[in-house]
């Protein structure tokens, strides 16, 4: 997606799948029976697709997501059943605000043309998504039709559902379609969003809950649908961050859809495209990559964390704006770091469009020609992605100073467009304030939403929260019920504005019903006994709350102007019994896997030195290290040889391959290795002892040559090279 001129690139032609693809399914089949595998138990790990299995994609994930319907039926189950036979369990993913939907608009779905349902802006111009596909105004006659498109993607055997990216654009808003929700949704006239905060505000807020209808009728639809025929098809939404598409003008229902019973979860789509939004820091406007990708995952974690949803976490190793190799290369890392900080989180997304990375041609910094993707990025990304499927989840945890939450809730993306009183918010940094501050001296913070407050465990290790309405206000007073409670059991809670932006005095339920405050957080003021201005620090039961008179973008906007608020945030936390760490670098360790990234604009530019052998899984050469040294700016990803408890048994320790039917005895080691054809596969194998022999089989019996071999005596681990099948290669090591 392209933030700039609504241009999308995520999606690819479903309706054109090559033929010799089709044919090459009818013929092709793995000769050693002894080694047939399915992927699917657990669909920990997926990713999506517009074409059908072919041996250059067979990526080896648990489950696939089979993308659009298309125009013909048959085609469609074809696709379905090709991906089934090779073992996958088979998803169906499309799009809820935008698709090939020509069927809908051209009338052929119940002979009326529905081109009325377009998002359109202030010109009267529809916003596209790609050629003659408008962004939708959802109403009935659209979820209808999304109801038929789902039903034949159950009846041709999927087992979930993914209708992604509800999207309504902050600039639309001017159709008749949405003037009509508008006047049975509030029962008043249309008013045009630009010629008021409040305007601007209930706009929005129409267009987060037609989006929230729509997914609630059509999910509700599936479950019934699905019990009728005895099966039980899973829900989902894949969707951007609420960081994202606040930054970008989006309005979605992102953390309500949490609460909705036919709800399964989520796909985190946070990716090089959207983690690369550039925000301001100490006076300084560029992109932070690692630290926005952080903050990103985090917002999608806390929509699920307390409630018990599935979240898949997303990486892209290209993305859909056309960029450089080493581009792409250099911020895959960084988001894929990232993600691995969550480590109770263990399910993953591990790319979209496999047809784009594996075949797909970009340029070299160095070089203005396209190029495909290169065996030594190829052969790093395999063993990036195969680490997904064994990563596992963990009870240790990110280092730093934990407990600083910060408060979200969805009305952050109400008040973007259009700017009014000349009150601006650049970049986000009323969001970005509160946290980059924070973050960049490696203090691991954790996002928390409001619609979540309800539920028990939402705050239950959070010390101290932060929070301002300069940038978003509470969509019910019920928060502040909550929010009262915890800080008279011990919770601390700073509140950072001014209370001057234009919002404060849209007409909501503060100033309505009985009430009369000026701004939102004077109810919360009135709860707790506090008054409403001139007292810094107010203590109420066990907790406090700390009020500073800034909006939280004055403290990133200048150099040094986040000193106030960072010694108020040292002595809320210090009241809570404990003392900041301050350092430049986040460090995990998940199983076998230590993770790191070290920042920049920090509070020293020291690097860190892990201590420990290990084979980097950055470095297509797998190449073992006594100790790594990450610099400022750079992000590591480890497998730790000293991990290895029973080392009397081997074991493949990494691979740019999926590992089946591992067998071993006193005098040989044998598995099966998969990955997509002709894919650099590289791997490390543990062995007690150096082998006497080793052979690669292909699926024709036949002898393989290996690119490279060789015993490593230092870790007792041999290193092999060859390119993958999706036939399969058994490697057996004699010894």
């Amino acid at each position: 997606m392209y933030p700039l001129y609504l241009t999308k690139y995520k999606t690819m032609d479903q309706t054109k799948i090559p033929l010799l693809a089709m044919l090459f399914l009818l013929f092709s089949s793995y000769c050693g029976a002894q080694y047939q595998t399915t992927v699917h138990s657990g669909e920990r790990t997926t990713f999506q697709t517009g074409s059908s299995w072919r041996p250059e994609l067979d990526v080896r994930s648990d489950a696939v997501m089979v993308y659009g319907i298309g125009s013909s039926e048959t085609e469609f189950r074809q696709r379905v059943k090709s991906w089934k036979d090779r073992g996958y369990a088979v998803h169906f993913m499309t799009g809820i605000s935008w698709g090939g939907y020509h069927d809908y608009f051209n009338g052929k779905f119940d002979g009326k043309k529905h081109f009325e349902n377009s998002q359109v802006d202030i010109k009267g111009d529809t916003i596209w998504h790609g050629s003659k596909v408008p962004y939708i105004v959802p109403n009935e006659s659209y979820a209808n039709y999304i109801k038929t498109i789902v039903k034949r993607a159950i009846d041709a055997g999927v087992t979930a559902i993914f209708l992604e990216e509800p999207e309504f654009w902050t600039q639309a808003g001017y159709s008749d379609s949405f003037k009509t929700e508008w006047q049975h949704y509030y029962g008043k006239p249309w008013i045009a969003q630009h010629t008021s905060p409040e305007a601007t505000y209930l706009s929005s807020k129409l267009k987060y809950q037609l989006y929230f209808n729509v997914l609630k009728e059509v999910f509700t639809y599936i479950k019934a649908y699905s019990k009728d025929i005895r099966r039980d098809v899973k829900c989902y939404v894949p969707t951007h961050s609420l960081l994202n598409y606040t930054s970008w003008g989006i309005v979605s229902p992102q953390a309500s859809l949490a609460q909705l019973e036919g709800m399964d979860g989520y796909i985190a789509q946070v990716w090089t495209g959207t983690a690369r939004v550039a925000n301001w820091y100490n006076g300084i406007e560029k992109e932070r990559v690692f630290e926005n990708a952080f903050l990103e995952y985090g917002s999608m974690i806390s929509m699920v964390e307390p409630t018990g949803r599935k979240m898949f976490l997303l990486t892209d190793p290209v993305e859909d704006a056309p960029r450089t190799w080493d581009d792409y290369k250099r911020n895959y890392q960084a988001t894929f770091v990232a993600q691995l900080m969550y480590p109770k989180f263990s399910d993953y997304q591990v790319m979209p469009w496999p047809e784009r990375i594996y075949l797909g041609k970009y340029k070299l910094e160095n070089n203005e020609v396209p190029q495909p993707i290169s065996p030594q990025y190829a052969a790093q990304m395999q063993l990036m992605i195969n680490t997904l499927n064994n990563i596992p989840i963990s009870e240790n945890q990110l280092s730093g100073s934990r407990g600083i939450g910060i408060l979200m809730t969805n009305s952050i993306m109400f008040q973007r467009f259009p700017i009014h009183d000349n009150y601006s918010d650049p970049g986000l940094s009323n969001f970005y304030g509160m946290v980059l501050p924070l973050l960049k001296r490696g203090i691991p913070i954790k996002t928390v939403h409001m619609e979540n407050l309800g539920w028990k465990n939402s705050l239950k290790d959070i010390k101290v929260l932060i929070m301002s309405y300069t940038n978003m206000k509470p969509l019910s007073p019920e928060s502040h019920d909550l929010l009262a409670v915890w800080i008279k059991d011990g919770g601390i809670l700073i509140y950072c504005s001014r209370n001057d932006d234009p919002f404060q005095q849209v007409k909501e339920w503060w100033n309505s019903d009985g009430l009369s405050y000026q701004y939102p957080i004077a109810d919360l003021y009135r709860k707790i006994g506090a008054p409403l201005a001139g007292q810094e620090k107010f203590n109420y039961g066990k907790g406090t709350i700390y009020r500073l008179q800034q909006n939280p973008k004055e403290f990133v906007l200048k150099q040094g102007g986040d000193a106030h608020y960072w010694m108020a945030v040292s002595k809320a936390y210090s009241k809570s019994g404990s003392k900041l760490l301050v350092k430049n670098n986040f460090f995990l360790e998940r199983g076998p896997y230590t993770i790191a990234s070290v920042m920049q604009e920090s509070v020293s530019n020291d690097s860190l030195h892990i201590k420990g052998k290990f084979i980097d899984l950055f470095d297509p050469e797998l190449t073992v290290l006594n100790g790594k040294t990450v610099l400022p700016g750079e992000q590591t990803f480890l497998y730790s040889l000293d991990h290895i408890s029973n080392k009397t048994t081997p074991q493949v320790l990494c691979a740019g391959a999926r590992i089946y039917n591992q067998k071993h005895s006193s005098s040989s080691y044998s598995f099966l290795t998969k990955g997509p054809q002709g894919t650099p596969n590289v791997m490390r194998v543990y062995l007690p002892r150096k082998p006497l022999k080793m052979e690669l089989i292909d699926s024709n019996q036949s002898g393989v040559n290996p690119a490279k071999k060789y015993w490593d005596a230092s870790s007792s681990t041999y290193f092999l090279e060859y390119n993958n099948s999706s036939d399969g290669i058994i490697v057996k090591l004699h010894m």
